[in-house]
């Protein structure tokens, strides 16, 4: 199986974009400007591009959305802390390899698509990036707690996916004055299959993402 191509490019052309934009913004800062408060809160909206690996789906990337709100302590003059919590969608197609494992999976329809609704709890720490402190690399841990899932199943229970996922999340993030831009990838660690061990399923996604800071 692979990624749709076409999808791939999307999120490289996207990543590329931001990074850009990072580097021309730092490069125009005043020195007057390079700074950073210690405290900062604010809200996130996001397009969150995922997918889910595994022989049962298609491994290719959807397009959701992700919305949230942060606190951002910055201690130091070049490492700050950043604790979020979100509300994200995201969503796979199973695969035509789905029927030889779970026959429930696609009810003779390899385009039926799984969905879920999940609070993440992020927490990230920040490392400034060069003489400005505008512009941080942000790494950390993420927990994913699943509140609702549409599997596309008709039977006794179509709850197919366990209710945690434990994940790493990297990212960039430019602050300005009121506003931020960012790009982040978050890679799955937990076998998200709650039926057995046929087959495992780790999540993946990259979100590109804008928002307002007090």
């Amino acid at each position: 199986m692979h990624s749709s191509p076409f999808s791939i490019k999307i999120v490289l052309l996207s990543i590329c974009i931001i990074t850009s934009f990072f580097a021309a913004a730092q490069n125009k800062q005043k020195p007057e400007q390079d700074y950073e408060r210690f405290f900062r809160f604010g809200a996130i909206a996001a397009a969150n591009i995922n997918s889910i690996d595994g022989q049962s789906f298609s491994n290719e990337y959807r397009f959701n959305y992700q919305l949230g709100a942060f606190l951002l302590f910055n201690p130091t003059k070049r490492i700050g802390l950043q604790p979020e919590v979100h509300f994200a969608q995201s969503s796979s197609t199973y695969s035509d390899d789905a029927g030889q494992i779970y026959d429930d999976l696609r009810s003779g329809n390899n385009q039926v698509r799984a969905k879920m609704d999940m609070v993440k709890l992020i927490g990230l720490v920040n490392i400034d990036l060069g003489p400005s402190q505008r512009v941080k690399v942000q790494v950390g841990p993420q927990l994913s707690m699943i509140i609702n899932q549409n599997t596309g199943i008709h039977g006794n229970s179509n709850e197919i996916f366990k209710k945690g996922d434990f994940s790493a999340v990297t990212g960039v993030w430019l602050q300005l004055p009121f506003v931020f831009i960012g790009a982040r990838y978050e890679h799955g660690f937990t076998n998200l299959n709650d039926i057995d061990n046929r087959d495992t399923w780790r999540s993946r996604a990259f979100q590109v993402m804008t928002g307002f800071t007090f």
